[in-house]
Formats: structure tokens, sequence, C-alpha cells
């Protein structure tokens, strides 16, 4: 892992990407969403995770993300992956004989290829963590989390896309909530008075 992308500060708030090997569209079915949408908060409320921006994609997940508990914040995202996985392999095999079937094959490909060499991978390595350092990292960031699924033609407005904080941001239900942002050592205003650029 390069020196630039490694958490150095497990209390402060980061940037983080978790990316699908092969960029394999996994999460084009909602209950993968939902999986990970579940994991996710139970992160929240077990291991300390505070989430104040999130999108997932149907290959990847964005996050702003900081450890407040007994857990690093490295020890969730690594706990994160190695739970998920396991599920996601169960998911597919409890679908039988499916179009899925050969993502097996093929994250079983790359499970030899890592370091444990045995198994199956499902995420790549590391998470490309960025210190949000300012105010202005955390809107830029933010916003562009956000409008992920707008560029991909998905949804018009960034709030339409069901698992997005984009939602929480702009006062609708979301499936995972999300707190008032400390950043910087300053609290940022409420959820519902931020609006996207």
């Amino acid at each position: 892992m390069s020196e630039k992308y490694k958490i150095w500060d497990q209390s402060k708030p980061y940037f983080v990407t978790m990316t699908v090997v092969g960029w394999v569209d996994v999460f084009s079915k909602g209950h993968f969403k939902k999986l990970i949408a579940n994991s996710l908060r139970y992160c929240q409320k077990q291991k300390g995770l505070e989430i104040y921006g999130y999108c997932l994609m149907s290959n990847h997940l964005h996050m702003i993300v900081r450890a407040t508990g007994t857990c690093t914040l490295s020890e969730i995202l690594r706990d994160f992956k190695k739970f998920t996985s396991k599920e996601i392999v169960h998911q597919i095999e409890m679908q039988g004989r499916t179009k899925k079937e050969w993502l097996l094959t093929y994250f079983h490909e790359h499970g030899k290829d890592s370091v444990k060499g045995k198994g199956y991978k499902i995420w790549q390595s590391g998470n490309h963590p960025l210190e949000i350092s300012s105010n202005w990292f955390f809107d830029q960031k933010l916003n562009y989390i956000h409008n992920n699924p707008v560029k991909e033609l998905i949804v018009e407005r960034p709030e339409d896309y069901i698992f997005s904080s984009a939602r929480n941001y702009a006062g609708l239900k979301s499936y995972i909530e999300i707190p008032i942002a400390p950043i910087a050592g300053k609290t940022m205003a409420p959820i519902a008075n931020r609006r996207h650029r």
C-alpha cells in the first residue's frame, strides 16, 4: 500500500473506497445492496463506526467514516470486508445454478492470488483512505460521493438514489442513519441544513 493511502490516525475521519475485484457488478440486485446496508448498520451500533456520507454503487462503495469505539477504523473496515465477503458467497451459493454462478469461479480465482491463497476474494485490497482535514475537503468528497449515481445516469438528482446518504442530507428516509459530522475540530451543521452544490 502506498504511504499516501494509509490510515495514519485511527481517530480521524477518512474518505474511503471499497471496490469489488475486477469491478464486477455484484451490487446490481437489491438483496446484495441490503446486505451491505445491514452490515454497515451493524458496524455503527456494535463497533463504533460513524458514517457521515456513503454511496453504494454496483461494484464499489464510497464512504466518509470515523471510528469512535474501541475498534480502530482499520479493524472495522477489515471485519466489514471479511463478513460481507462470506455473506456474498453464501447468497450466491443459495441461488443455485444461475447466471451468478460464474461469480464464484471468478472470486475463487482471485482468492488464489491473495496473500492467504485460498477461499474467495470479493473486495480489492486496500480502501484508498484520504484523511478529511477540513470542511472544504469534506464537502468536496461528499458531493463527489453523492453525484456518482447522477454521473452514471442512474438518477437525475442525488437524493433519488436509494443507497446513498444524499437522501439523509435532503431530509428523506434512508437505510442508514447519518450523524452531525464533527470535522477538523468543529461541529458541522445538521444534515438537514446542508445542501448540494
